[in-house]
């Protein structure tokens, strides 16, 4: 770790009043290129992806209308973990987000089990998100003879080119995905909101209260199936911690980052909750599959020409977005990782764009491991990594509010100041969100097929994390001695 890196960190860290934070060398070198709009449409991108396109219609199945109680409580939940991860984003932005807070408030351990558990979390869902944009371009007979995997190794090679340009290029392409994602929403709720006033026929339905009352109510198939899939709920939401890691890229973090952190809970009511609400208002749950999006359903119903088609492309583009954010955030995090001596030293390598290119690449070479499972069993392929990548995301959530809570004991003792932008009702917050996190974890239990399977990993990835720091515990505390001659 050079001096250089070290002192420029450093003029870049935000500080306190009452103690310097300790900054971070992984932030050494970046740009500032990402925009305010960039940042803010990252947020609304990480707020809608595929889970809400495409997994509704499953959910709607099972749940019914309940489903949009589901959507509210874990929109809650995530939106307490974004406005921790906000207020020290505040505090001390960094591109290194929550593996650097994990490493000033837990220490490298922490830092070492945040980081490796965000990168099992994006590599899966990468080769989720490779797996997705191959099923969905199958749609289109054009492309039907062309073999999934093929498609797969497509769709990385281009996001990889892309994200290794510059951030810029990452910026504007999560922008306009934001954009099509957006108005695709909208357009539908506006339709749908018609269909209600006018109450004009829907497959045969008139839409209103009376399509959930004359179907079996609010929970027409039992409380169980609504508490089963709060684990594809918690999923859906994954991804808006990417604000944290994008902070470290902008010029004015601790003016955008709050605007950006308390736009979400609003758009959660409005694009989660409220598309659910109307879905269950035209048609009745038992309608919706799993196999179509919630959306092409309602459409198709009313004769609208070429609704699977323009809603492909949406979902084409929720997974392509994704796929762009985890090669994004998780080069990032294994640069901050690496400089600390607990990730390879090539993944702390950046290209003259200032773009940590190695973890990008490593990233990126689990997703052709990926490529590889399409090749296999493209079948399975998808279920297989989205069930994976939710421990992933469940213990990063569970981290940041860990750390959160060290955050607020150092600020208690005097050491740290904590800046005015805040988690509200810390440490209650914090400990409700942990404890509803590891319930829905527990949840996993309830589904013996896919869910309980998923479970047994848990001493597999523990024993692999172990047996990891033992490998490079000796390389850590040599870097942390160099830090602090």
């Amino acid at each position: 770790m050079s001096k250089e890196a070290v002192d420029t960190a450093a003029a870049d860290a935000s500080r306190t009043d009452a103690s310097p934070a300790p900054a971070d060398a992984g932030d050494a070198g970046y740009s500032k290129d990402l925009k305010a709009r960039h940042v803010n449409m990252i947020a609304i991108g990480g707020a809608i992806g595929t889970g809400l396109f495409l997994g509704a219609g499953g959910r709607l199945h099972s749940a019914g209308p309940a489903l949009a109680v589901a959507y509210l409580v874990c929109g809650i939940f995530a939106f307490f973990v974004v406005r921790a991860l906000g207020e020290m984003v505040v505090y001390r932005p960094s591109s290194g987000s929550f593996v650097s807070y994990a490493r000033e408030f837990l220490g490298e351990k922490g830092a070492y089990v945040a980081g490796w558990m965000y990168f099992l979390n994006w590599s899966t869902t990468g080769i989720a998100d490779i797996t997705a944009i191959a099923l969905y371009t199958h749609y289109w007979s054009f492309f039907t003879d062309i073999p999934q995997w093929v498609l797969a190794l497509i769709a990385l090679a281009v996001v990889l080119v892309i994200n290794l340009i510059s951030v810029k290029y990452f910026g504007e392409m999560e922008f306009w995905f934001a954009i099509v994602k957006v108005a695709a929403l909208i357009a539908f709720m506006l339709i749908g909101i018609f269909l209600l006033v006018t109450q004009h026929d829907v497959g045969g339905q008139t839409p209103g209260l009376s399509v959930i009352t004359d179907n079996g109510g609010f929970l027409p198939n039992g409380i169980m199936p609504v508490v089963i899939i709060m684990q594809g709920v918690v999923f859906a939401y994954a991804s808006l911690e990417l604000v944290g890691v994008a902070a470290g890229e902008t010029a004015d973090p601790q003016k955008i980052v709050p605007r950006a952190v308390n736009s979400i809970m609003w758009r959660v009511g409005l694009f989660y909750v409220g598309s659910v609400v109307l879905l269950a208002l035209l048609l009745p749950g038992s309608v919706y599959s799993a196999d179509q999006s919630p959306f092409v359903t309602v459409l198709s119903k009313i004769g609208v020409p070429a609704a699977g088609d323009v809603m492909n492309l949406v979902v084409l583009t929720a997974a392509m977005s994704s796929l762009n954010s985890g090669l994004y955030s998780t080069g990032r995090i294994l640069r901050s990782m690496a400089m600390a001596g607990s990730a390879p030293k090539f993944t702390a390598r950046m290209n003259k764009s200032q773009v940590p290119y190695g973890g990008i690449l490593l990233t990126s070479a689990v997703c052709v491991l990926g490529v590889g499972l399409n090749f296999l069993m493209p079948s399975q392929a998808f279920e297989i990594v989205l069930n994976v990548a939710s421990l992933g995301i469940i213990s990063t959530w569970v981290i940041i509010m860990i750390c959160h809570l060290a955050f607020v004991r150092r600020a208690k003792e005097g050491l740290i100041t904590r800046p005015s932008f805040r988690l509200p009702g810390s440490p209650v917050t914090e400990i409700v969100t942990i404890l509803f996190l590891l319930s829905v974890l527990g949840l996993m239990w309830k589904d013996p097929e896919i869910g309980r399977k998923t479970l047994y990993l848990i001493p597999i990835i523990a024993a692999a994390l172990a047996a990891g720091w033992y490998g490079i515990r000796r390389r850590v505390d040599r870097e942390a001695a160099g830090l602090t001659k």
